[in-house]
Formats: C-alpha cells, structure tokens, sequence
C-alpha cells in the first residue's frame, strides 16, 4: 500500500473517534498494552512528560516541546487530533514522521490489529511510542487524547505530569460534574512523580490534592507561583506577537521580572505559560539544562518550531480574518473574551460543531449581534448546519446555512467590510478546513 492508501486503510479498519464518537473510546487499556508488548514496550525506551486537560493541553505540548528543541535535546511530540495531515500527530524535534514510517508500521503490524482490533487512536500511541524510541529522543511530549486514567497514552512512566485544567467536555464518558471529570484527569498522576496543575481551580483542586498525597506526588499548583502582567496588548491583532512579563512570586529564581514574546497571541495562553514555566522548573530539577534565554527564544517561534496552527490563528487581513479551536465552554468563553478585545464593526462568525454534544452551553456563551454563518464539518460526526441553526435561534444567534465550511468562509468574507471581524470556529474540525 502507498501512503493514502496506507490510511485509507486505517480510517476504515479502526475504530475512530472523529468518526464513531464515544463507541471508539475503549474504556481500558488492554489494547494499548497488548500493542506495545508486541512491539517490544517501547515506551519504557524514553523519557516523557504527560500533558492532560480540558483546554491548553495542545498548546501547552507544543510550547514545551518548542523550549526543549530550543535547549538542544532531542524532542518527540505526539498529540492529537490532527489538522491537515495525520503525521503531525507525531513529530520530532519539530519534523513530521515520514509517510514512509506511517506505510512500513502499518505493514508490519497488520496481522496484530487483525487480531487485537486497536481503535485508531491505541494504533497511533503505539506508533508513535515506536518511533519515539527508535529515535532515541531525549524527552517525549504527550498529550493525552480524551480524559486521562483510561486514555492510550496512560501506560507510560512520566517523568512529570502536567493538567492544564478542567471544564466541560466529554460528559458523556468523563461524567457530568467538574469533579468527576477531574477525577478521570487525575489518574495520570503517577507514584512519585511531580505534578504541575496550571490552573487552580476551586471546585476540582482537593481532587488533585487528594490524588497527589496518596500517590505520594509533589504537586505545584502552577497559577499560584506565577504572576504575568501583559505589556502589549494586541489590539489590532495584527501584530503576531504578545509580550508578557513574567514574575516567580515564590521561588524568586528571577531577581528581575522576564520579558517573554509569546507568537500564541490568545489571551487564554496566559494561563498556559504558567503551567509550561513550573515544568521547566521541574525538568531543571530533573537536572535538564533549560536556560531563560532558551524559554524567550523558543517561545517566540512556536509554531514554526512545532508547526502548531489554529490557536487564535490569524488567516487574512482585509477582512481581518481569525479561527481558532476552541470547542467546550471553556473555549469558547475564552474565545468570546478574545474577540471582545478586537476592534470592529461587524462581527461574522463562522461556526460548525459535532453531534455528540450537548452544544447549549456553548450557543448560550456566543454574542447575539454577530451574523451567523452555519456549517457542517466534513467529519462523519458533523451536526448538519440546519440542525444547528434552529439550536443556536432559540438563544437569539442568526443567520444562513452554508453546503459547505470553504463556501460559510467565502460568504463571510464577501459580505464583511475592512473594519469588520470574521472569526472561524466551534470545533477543531472546522478549524482544519481553513488553516
């Protein structure tokens, strides 16, 4: 098999979530562990660090990942899901694997997922944990797909965990309160090994406490070590950058604040960097030589060291055009707080969503004077525009539907002035038809 065939193949032997849903989430983890036994256990082969949550898990990875190439080690990054191209799952020292990897692991192992019938995303952590030790990498960033405790990437022994936060997402399978879905999280938290939580929140901290203490974790509660003051407020958005000054209110390691240009310029990152900061803390512990100089010169370069895309990603200029993934209400209040800050007219928003979800959370965040341009991703678990729009009219949002995302994008466009803000979003499946 060639390439496409190769994941052709993939997409329709395996279980897949973006096609499936919640009957290709495997609520153990036999598969994974048959997999890489068969593989030889790999993942015992590198060093990692293990990256769950809500929201940031993404661009927490990536900033991560960015510090440590910067630094000179030799860095995996596996994460999902993919936008483009499905090699940019699995990455190292910033490169996508080859297609010529993707072929050869799939014709070697054919036999055994015959036989133990992985989803498609147990088959992608058990490639991805293959390359990461037949490239020897130094360090390994992995991003947990979908909860934690259950989650494929759960076998490994990290050398630090790291929750970015908890909001609503995947009640279905997570449960339905902030504490039962912080419970699933926690289960990443290893005995003996350090971890940072970057954002304290109220509701869920006991939960990481409780779980630290009994695994006999150290635990930082990054938020609280960190104070960041924004020096330049992007108001135009136009400018690529974000400058941020950065003060350690506990450890006094920095005598004098430091000055960080952040190329992720979605104010939610604020609360990322500081979660990113406490793991490099921890990794220098870990005897990891990470200079400041190392964190201002990757953080900079992000997403041309790690090809990240779609976090409050600008696409166009005239008219100022933006997407970004943010899908949960977390997201998208994070979302709403970003495009408040931007000067315009109009607003236009371009918006698509999965079936799965229980969406009126989010429809009850989004502002009602925008001119709504609904859509259908071009997923199998796509909501048809139609069905979304008669969702999103009882909380007062209007406008068309659209046969496609490309041709939504191209209305909103056409119908926008240069003083007006067409912003793309609603689901990374959306994002990743424009980027």
């Amino acid at each position: 098999m060639n390439y496409q065939e190769t994941i052709q193949y993939l997409y329709t032997q395996l279980p897949m979530f973006t096609r499936d849903g919640a009957s290709a989430f495997k609520k153990d983890l036999t598969n994974t562990i048959e997999l890489c036994k068969r593989l030889g256990n790999p993942q015992h082969e590198f060093k990692s660090v293990h990256i769950a949550g809500t929201n940031g898990k993404g661009s927490t990875s990536h900033m991560l990942a960015a510090i440590l190439q910067i630094a000179g080690y030799k860095t995996g990054l596996y994460t999902s899901p993919h936008l483009k191209d499905f090699r940019e799952r699995i990455r190292v020292n910033g490169q996508m694997i080859s297609e010529q990897t993707v072929i050869d692991f799939v014709a070697a192992h054919c036999a055994d997922f015959e036989e133990i019938a992985p989803s498609f995303f147990e088959m992608t952590v058990a490639l991805a944990f293959d390359v990461f030790a037949k490239e020897k990498v130094d360090l390994a960033m992995i991003e947990v797909g979908l909860g934690g405790r259950l989650d494929s990437t759960n076998i490994i022994t990290p050398l630090l965990s790291v929750i970015t936060n908890i909001g609503w997402d995947h009640m279905n399978m997570l449960g339905d309160t902030l504490q039962l879905i912080a419970g699933e999280k926690a289960g990443i938290i290893k005995p003996g090994i350090p971890v940072v939580i970057s954002e304290t929140q109220p509701e869920t901290a006991q939960i990481f406490i409780d779980k630290a203490k009994q695994e006999g974790s150290p635990i930082t509660f990054a938020s609280e070590v960190w104070t960041i003051e924004e020096k330049s407020k992007v108001k135009n958005q136009k400018s690529k950058l974000l400058e941020i000054e950065v003060k350690n209110s506990i450890l006094h390691t920095h005598h004098s604040p430091l000055t960080i240009t952040l190329d992720l310029t979605g104010t939610y990152q604020l609360k990322n960097i500081k979660g990113v900061l406490s793991a490099v803390e921890e990794l220098r512990k870990q005897g990891f030589i990470i200079t400041d100089e190392h964190i201002i010169t990757a953080l900079k370069q992000v997403k041309t060291l790690t090809g990240l895309h779609g976090r409050w990603e600008v696409l166009n200029i005239q008219p100022l055009t933006i997407c970004d993934t943010g899908h949960n209400p977390d997201g998208i209040q994070e979302v709403v707080k970003n495009i408040v800050a931007v000067n315009y007219q109009q607003l236009h928003f371009v918006i698509g969503m999965v079936n799965d979800k229980d969406i009126t959370k989010v429809l009850a965040l989004l502002p009602t004077k925008a001119i709504y341009y609904f859509c259908k991703p071009d997923i199998p678990r796509g909501l048809e525009a139609e069905s979304m729009q008669q969702q999103a009219n009882i909380f007062g949002l209007h406008g068309n539907t659209y046969p496609s995302v490309k041709v939504a994008l191209m209305a909103a466009q056409a119908n926008a002035t240069d003083n007006d803000l067409v912003f793309v979003g609603g689901s990374t499946f959306v994002v990743a038809e424009v980027v």
